[in-house]
């Protein structure tokens, strides 16, 4: 994987430039850019989910800088999907240029559309289905039905002078889908014939051995748990995943139970799906959350938000207390999702909490209640044995699922030399079936903290980690201009380190000592003072509390 960034060669007429902007190396940011003679396609712009290492921050974007002086020249951003890793940041990128054409199919671009009229933003959308071919400007798109996790996800060939790129977007190949519409491999097959020069497939399972189940096994499962439980039951999911509120729906329905739909975004996602037919409600089974608690505890399922253990998600608050529904003995609750990596210990310290309030967790760890949407090994052999592709970049996943992806290409026999594995920023240029990386651009995250874009960095992340975690403290010294003689202080106050100020009295004098050996040395500069007495105090705290506190001094003259 390249580290040093290196600005690549120019592009020649009729290459094909692809940079990855985001999701290699991480579960989430996933965006591609794909440049030929002057004009560039975006494939997917989502965002990922922030992790305990970066507290206050709400989404991560990916990082805009390569395209947003060009953004005259993207011909159109095709979404794959309907989920947040994909399509979450699109309103900032809109926010830069509103008209550029989002193309997806009908339910992705329902959801995209109500996420950014909540930013106030009327798109221009350009609705496709599978089998359809589109030209856009210099790249000819072909869309192809892929399985996954929610409705209408597509893979897009994009065919160019300079060859043909296949991405998949998130797949798997489960052949008893919920919703009948299975992965197209005749249409793989073809495009394989006809020769795939570069194949960007997922690899989110790349290191899973086998082949991913399917959906219908859940069904069942969820059915028997609900009807097992005693009170209420909670069932947790990502708020897009359509098959999984599908199968509670039904399990509820089955055990004479309704069905509130909690957290904003779940009953907006589920408004759409339905509206639009991706969603069937048994009649009578859904019931406004405002009327459910006039509803027996053993006659209601809630549907909610919060299987990543995010902490304002409703599952996350209904542990710690603060939701209205007050979690107690006897009810059931159910995590129907897996782990996004990372998210482990959130979601570990709600189901902590949970449990110790008398629930009963079910989750993937102990019952079948969640499969995974991307294809394991098994899946990903069948494709490359179909494609046959000339070379191959990994897409979508952590470093360990881009090498397992890699591998099982070279096992199926892609020449190691045309398995690419890529970072964030790389530039790969693809003429006559070769793939080259020519240059490696240094991008970082762009982090949302409220209402603020980019405005906060990993610097301000590091000093939020150690105000919450070693604590705060701040010197006042006032010194008198000719002498450096202290005149007030030094007054110290600390936040987060010690209940009582007066442990500060031992380094007091010390303070006054190094600011009197300075000052008797010819130090009269106050930054140098100040910086004096941050290592007075420092190196004191270190050796007594083996602590790192923020410390802040200040030196005034007088």
């Amino acid at each position: 994987m390249p580290n040093a960034s290196y600005e690549p060669r120019p592009l020649e007429k009729d290459t094909l430039r692809v940079i990855p902007i985001g999701g290699l190396g991480e579960i989430g940011r996933n965006m591609t850019v794909f440049e030929i003679n002057g004009k560039l396609l975006i494939v997917d712009c989502g965002v990922l989910f922030p992790e305990e290492t970066q507290p206050g921050v709400d989404l991560i974007l990916p990082d805009f800088s390569l395209v947003k002086d060009r953004l005259k020249d993207v011909v159109g951003i095709v979404l794959t999907h309907g989920h947040e890793d994909h399509i979450g940041a699109v309103p900032y990128l809109l926010r830069l240029k509103n008209d550029i054409p989002l193309i997806g199919s009908g339910l992705t671009l329902a959801l995209v559309e109500a996420k950014l009229k909540e930013h106030r933003i009327k798109p221009y959308t350009f609705q496709v289905e599978e089998g359809q071919i589109e030209k856009m400007g210099p790249f000819e798109l072909e869309f192809v039905a892929v399985n996954h996790s929610i409705p209408d996800a597509l893979a897009v060939a994009i065919k160019t002078v300079a060859g043909v790129v296949l991405h998949t977007g998130d797949f798997k190949m489960d052949q008893l889908p919920l919703d009948n519409r299975i992965t197209d491999l005749r249409a793989f097959a073809r495009l394989g014939e006809a020769g795939v020069d570069l194949f960007l497939p997922d690899s989110t399972n790349a290191d899973v051995p086998g082949f991913t189940p399917s959906e219908r096994t859940i069904g069942p499962v969820l059915e028997s748990v609900i009807a097992k439980a005693p009170r209420r039951v909670i069932v947790a999911s990502f708020s897009s995943h359509v098959h999984r509120v599908q199968q509670v729906l039904d399990a509820a329905h089955a055990n004479g139970r309704r069905v509130a739909l909690l957290g904003r975004s779940m009953v907006r996602n589920m408004g759409i799906a339905e509206e639009l037919g991706y969603l069937k409600v048994p009649e009578g089974v859904l019931v406004d959350f405002k009327k459910a608690g006039d509803i027996p505890d053993d006659k209601i399922v809630y549907m909610s938000t919060g299987s990543q253990g995010e902490p304002m998600a409703v599952l996350s608050r209904m542990a710690n207390l603060e939701h209205q529904i007050e979690v107690g003995p006897g009810d059931t609750v159910i995590l129907a999702s897996s782990l996004i990596p990372g998210n482990e210990n959130a979601v570990y310290r709600v189901i902590n909490g949970l449990t110790k309030l008398g629930a009963t967790v079910v989750h993937k760890g102990n019952a079948k209640v969640h499969v995974s949407g991307h294809a394991s090994a098994g899946e990903l052999l069948y494709c490359y044995n179909i494609l046959k592709p000339k070379n191959v970049m990994p897409v979508h996943g952590e470093y360990r699922h881009l090498v397992a992806n890699a591998q099982l290409a070279i096992e199926t026999g892609v020449p190691a030399r045309n398995t690419i594995l890529a970072d964030d920023g790389t530039v790969i240029d693809l003429r006559d079936g070769i793939a080259t990386v020519v240059g490696q651009y240094d991008l970082g995250f762009v982090y949302v903290d409220g209402q603020s874009v980019g405005e906060v960095t990993d610097d301000d992340l590091k000093d939020r980690l150690v105000l919450s975690e070693e604590g705060f403290i701040s010197i006042i010294v006032v010194i008198e201009a000719g002498t450096g003689r202290i005149v007030v202080g030094p007054e110290i106050h600390a936040k987060g380190f010690a209940e009582d100020d007066s442990v500060f009295d031992k380094v007091k004098p010390k303070i006054a000592s190094a600011l009197a050996e300075a000052v008797g040395n010819g130090s009269r500069d106050i930054p140098a003072l100040q910086q004096v007495v941050r290592r007075t105090v420092g190196r004191w705290v270190n050796t007594s509390y083996r602590r790192r506190p923020m410390i802040v001094p200040v030196v005034i003259e007088a």
